[in-house]
């Protein structure tokens, strides 16, 4: 069986996060969720758990930092094309996010663009050709 991700985000109105995920593509499967949570599921193996910030409280003793002023992980999905990334974003723009927070990555074998949620994290959406990816990668000069 392939590994599976389970995202654990803090929400401040589950209703508007759970409406959100739908929006953009996402289902919701109620066998986890209830009123103070929602499991979104993104594919197979992909499960964003939308929590309120009383039940995200309960598995860690650490403050919830606001995602809309600090950044502790940025996620990222991957697409099947350049338009698939557009389209992705377009239906998190319309449904409430902020389009290309981040500079948009446009390169010959990549293309990229991101969204912010309602709740301030960070998702990118990627499109990679991976046969015309250069045999160095780009980050070993960073």
């Amino acid at each position: 069986m392939p590994r599976m991700i389970f995202l654990n985000l803090p929400v401040t109105d589950i209703k508007r996060a759970t409406a959100f995920y739908e929006a953009i593509g996402a289902t919701r499967n109620p066998q986890f969720s209830g009123e103070t949570a929602s499991c979104m599921v993104l594919s197979e193996t992909i499960y964003v758990m939308l929590t309120t910030h009383d039940t995200f409280r309960q598995f860690t003793p650490k403050p919830i930092a606001d995602a809309k002023t600090s950044n502790q992980a940025l996620f990222c999905l991957s697409a099947d094309s350049r338009n698939e990334v557009d389209e992705i974003v377009g239906k998190a723009a319309a449904a409430g996010a902020v389009a290309d927070p981040s500079p948009v990555d446009d390169c010959s074998f990549m293309y990229g663009r991101s969204f912010e949620d309602p709740d301030g994290h960070m998702w990118g959406v990627n499109w990679l050709d991976m046969a015309a990816v250069p045999a160095e990668p780009a980050m070993a000069h960073a």
